[in-house]
């Protein structure tokens, strides 16, 4: 994982005191993500092992959860779910934070996990795997 940890606790504290702006990249369209949570939390693995043979796995992760209110996303996002998909594909998300009293334009770069629809929008879980700042 190339993830600045440093720059990603500040994204995680930024976004928990402050209503941060989300967007989402799927299939060349943007989406807004909403209610966006970032934590650091275990996932079901014993040791950092691989797993099913697609992608490396910690004893940890950065999860990033949020939630799009376009249904329209639902169809593009068939091939970008981990799991008994072996082509999937990584889903941007871009935010600005202020730090120092300077905007930093942050790019997320995460494998999606899980998905929960709901008859008016639907919240996506997902695993951090990659940040780029500029």
């Amino acid at each position: 994982m190339s993830v600045d940890l440093n720059l990603l606790e500040k994204l995680v504290k930024y976004s928990a005191e402050n209503d941060s702006k989300f967007s989402i990249f799927i299939n060349d369209q943007i989406f807004n993500l909403l209610h966006v949570s970032i934590e650091n939390s275990p996932i079901p693995v014993n040791e950092p092992t691989t797993r099913g043979g697609v992608y490396f796995s910690e004893k940890f992760a950065y999860k990033i959860k949020g939630i799009i209110e376009d249904l329209s996303v639902v169809p593009l996002l068939t091939k970008k779910m981990l799991g008994p998909n072996t082509e999937f594909g990584e889903l941007k998300i871009s935010c600005n934070i202020q730090m120092n009293n300077e905007s930093i334009s942050i790019d997320i770069f995460t494998n999606l996990t899980n998905s929960l629809q709901t008859p008016n929008s639907i919240e996506l879980s997902m695993i951090i795997v990659k940040l780029e700042s500029s």
